[in-house]
Parts: C-alpha cells; sequence; structure tokens
C-alpha cells in the first residue's frame, strides 16, 4: 500500500492522525450526500417520464391539429398566418438549490399576443391547431426543468461518488498504512532505546 512521504516521528503521527479522521469524516458526509442525491433523482425519473408522456401526447395531438389545418386553409396561407405573430411567448428561467446544486425553474411568463388572422377566411382547425400549440408551452417548460435538474443532480453524483471512491481506495488506506508505519518504526525506536539503555546499565 502506497504511504505518504512524512518522516515517523511524534508530531507527524498526531498530524496524520487528525487528517485520517477528518477524511473518514469527509467520507462519511459525501457518501450521505450521495445516497440523498440519489434518492433525490429517483423521485424526480419518475415525475420526468411522466412529464414527458405528457407533452409528447399533446405534441401528437398538436400536430396532428395542425396537418388538418394545413389541408383546410392550405400551406402558404398557413406559412402566412404564423408570420403574423408580434412576438413570442416569454420564457422566466430561475434558480434553486438542491443539495448544493443549482437547478432551474422554469415557467411561462407573459404570453405572447394572439396570432393575426381574420375568422371569415380560416377553419376552427386553425383554432384548434392554434388552442393546442399554446397549451403545450407549459408542459414543454415543466419537461425542460425536470430533465435540466435530472442532468445536473446526475452529475453531481458521479463527482460525488468519484471523490468517495478516491477517499476509500486511495487517501483513507494511504493515511492507515503511513500511521501503522509511522507507530511500528517508532515502536522499534522506544525498543532499541530500551535495550541501549540496560546494556548502559549493565556496564
Amino acid at each position: 500500500m502506497p504511504q505518504i512521504k512524512t518522516a515517523p516521528t511524534r508530531s507527524n503521527l498526531l498530524r496524520l492522525k487528525r487528517e485520517l479522521a477528518l477524511a473518514q469524516e469527509g467520507y462519511e458526509l459525501l457518501d450521505e450526500k450521495r445516497e440523498a442525491l440519489i434518492m433525490e433523482v429517483m423521485g424526480m425519473v419518475q415525475d420526468a417520464e411522466a412529464g414527458v408522456k405528457e407533452m409528447n401526447r399533446r405534441l401528437d395531438a398538436a400536430y396532428k391539429a395542425l396537418r388538418l389545418a394545413r389541408m383546410s386553409v392550405g400551406t402558404e396561407k398557413l406559412e402566412w398566418i404564423a408570420l403574423s405573430a408580434l412576438s413570442e411567448p416569454q420564457v422566466r428561467i430561475a434558480q434553486r438549490s438542491i443539495m448544493g446544486v443549482s437547478v432551474p425553474i422554469v415557467e411561462m411568463g407573459k404570453e405572447a399576443p394572439p396570432l393575426q388572422y381574420g375568422l371569415g377566411d380560416t377553419t376552427a382547425a386553425l383554432d384548434e391547431a392554434v388552442r393546442r400549440f399554446h397549451d403545450l408551452l407549459p408542459s414543454v417548460c415543466q419537461v425542460a426543468e425536470m430533465l435540466t435538474a435530472v442532468w445536473r443532480l446526475t452529475r453531481e453524483i458521479k463527482k460525488t461518488q468519484r471523490r468517495v471512491n478516491a477517499l476509500e481506495n486511495i487517501f483513507i488506506p494511504n493515511y492507515q498504512a503511513t500511521l501503522k508505519f509511522i507507530e511500528e518504526t517508532l515502536e522499534e525506536k522506544e525498543r532499541e532505546d530500551l535495550f541501549r539503555m540496560k546494556r548502559l546499565r549493565k556496564s
């Protein structure tokens, strides 16, 4: 087992014991953090899967309505109506923290004004397509929020796991091996000193 390069003295022995205690405490805290993050992600994954399923359902319905609208008013007119939008929907993105990991809060902001088209030369199919896509936006925001949170938390779990592994398999064993070496070296030195003193007394 590799050791930390240091002189086998009592002061180094005490110092390394303190550092080992800190490393073991850090290992326990990181392991608890990893477990808590895993539990958090597991709950989020279920919600994200349900959110994606709902979003896809709404997306399918919206594109189906769009196809019907294109058949009823024609592709060219549909494109002109789409270009009549004066602005786009606004999305607000804030941040919150989960165990020190920054995750987004995605919310619909100010809604875009309705498309500028008259009722006389359009169809109910177009109105339905507009409504479907409008209703889809909050679902897209919710899924984006959840998937980004899962991705960031999963990345943090991997980082935490690497640190836990490093402490468990490298740093803590190195400290333990070094402490054992110093303790054995000091014990051997004490035996030699004791043996030397006994010889001096006899002579």
